[in-house]
């Protein structure tokens, strides 16, 4: 080596730190435990940049099938009116001035109970026009047994999540009663308002709110269980592009409609749980970088004990004419080396999984006979992850910045190493 550097003119100096540094990461037979403590360097690195990028993309999974699944199935905005509307579509030309509005159709909700065979089973059932519902909601592809079209006016046909239809015990064809939260006078005394109902469709979407608790109905039949003329709707639902413009412009399309029209928006049902998810992201963020800061500053460890190691090398280098900034990059480069291969693999490797994590969670439930996700207490039964080369971008930046951070004060301390002092014990 000695020969080398003297053979080799001064100038030549500059790329040495590069090959001299990059050869201390290399296991050699007296530098084993130091390049052993280079190696779980390079594995933690690797395993927080992992996990950083696995989570967030869950966490982006999560926010996806919220905007998608949930806040598709739940009305968007809907534009109501105390006394029913005789004429909705007299309202098209207001909401034709509102680009953002995509999609229009009524509908009529009522809450009320379901039995069947004693059991019973609490229910939202929205009244639909089978025809105009695609144009709000994507219900329609989640059907697992019937379809939209099945739910002709006048036969009182009823579609429900495959969650109520197991608790009630109901299949297709099977009859139920429903119970309206109302009651009927009559000479013989007060009797609440019942109504036979045939299970036409089943749906599953993967919320458990929706396949539980929802139930979808003609908007003409509901219309005569309310006792309403025909024609005669509860409100309009509308679908946007940006489902965060929803609030604003139903405000403004309820002012500008006057009367005793008001809006109501997603935000209102849903609004917490959304913000809930974006913080829950932040925080666990947040959480995750220190422990890939954690893991970065281990360079500062194996750097400062590989200085230590390298005390002779450092004092011969100096002798042959190297200057304390040459000794300073060939540090540098060590645990940059260190860095950009820990976070490298960890990129790779946390990119494949947070692809196939949905698959190998219902491996592992499958294998385990566990399910992890339980639509009684999350909002969906699924594990959903979705990639976004932006968080990848960042984790892998903040991971290099962090990398080459740590690197700094060891590569001083090097730099601060005095030949005579350093020789005198070889």
């Amino acid at each position: 080596m000695i020969f080398l550097l003297t053979a080799i003119p001064f100038p030549m100096f500059r790329p040495l730190s590069v090959c001299i540094g990059a050869r201390y990461t290399r296991a050699r037979r007296h530098t084993l435990f130091v390049s052993f403590i280079s190696l779980t360097s390079i594995v933690g690195l690797a395993l927080g940049v992992l996990v950083m990028i696995l989570v967030l993309s869950v966490m982006n999974g999560f926010e996806h099938e919220m905007r998608t699944r949930v806040l598709g199935m739940v009305p968007q905005a809907t534009l109501e009116n105390p006394l029913p509307l005789d004429d909705w579509t007299a309202l098209a030309p207001d909401l034709a001035r509102y680009p953002e509005i995509t999609g229009s159709a009524p509908f009529i909700q009522l809450q009320g109970l379901l039995t069947h065979d004693g059991q019973v089973q609490k229910i939202l059932i929205d009244g639909i026009d089978p025809d105009r519902e695609p144009a709000v909601s994507p219900i329609g592809d989640f059907f697992r047994q019937g379809q939209l079209a099945d739910l002709q006016p006048g036969e009182f046909a009823l579609a429900i999540g495959d969650r109520a239809a197991v608790r009630l015990g109901v299949g297709v064809g099977d009859r139920l009663t429903f119970v309206a939260p109302e009651v009927s006078v009559t000479p013989a005394g007060m009797f609440p308002r019942l109504k036979r109902f045939r299970v036409t469709g089943i749906f599953h979407v993967g919320a458990g709110e929706v396949d539980g608790f929802l139930a979808l109905a003609n908007i003409r039949d509901l219309a005569r269980l309310q006792r309403w003329r025909p024609g005669q709707v509860q409100g309009v639902r509308l679908r946007f592009a940006d489902v965060f413009q929803a609030p604003q412009v139903a405000r403004e399309l309820a002012a500008g409609l006057g009367g005793d029209f008001y809006a109501r928006d997603w935000m209102r049902t849903h609004g917490n749980l959304y913000q809930a998810i974006r913080m829950e992201k932040n925080m666990i963020g947040l959480l995750l970088l220190l422990i890939v800061a954690v893991a970065a500053f281990n360079i500062v460890s194996t750097l400062v004990m590989v200085v230590n190691d390298k005390r002779g090398d450092i004092a011969i280098l100096r002798t042959l004419g190297a200057t304390p900034g040459q000794i300073m990059r060939i540090f540098m480069v060590q645990g940059t080396v260190i860095g950009v291969t820990g976070t490298a693999l960890g990129a790779v490797l946390g990119s494949l999984l947070s692809l196939k994590a949905g698959a190998v969670i219902a491996w592992v439930e499958q294998l385990s006979g566990h399910h992890f996700l339980s639509a009684d207490v999350y909002f969906i039964d699924y594990l959903p992850s979705r990639l976004q080369q932006a968080d990848v971008l960042l984790v892998c930046g903040a991971a290099l910045l962090l990398s080459f951070l740590a690197t700094l004060y060891p590569a001083w301390r090097a730099a601060r190493t005095r030949p005579a002092e350093a020789l005198r014990y070889e």
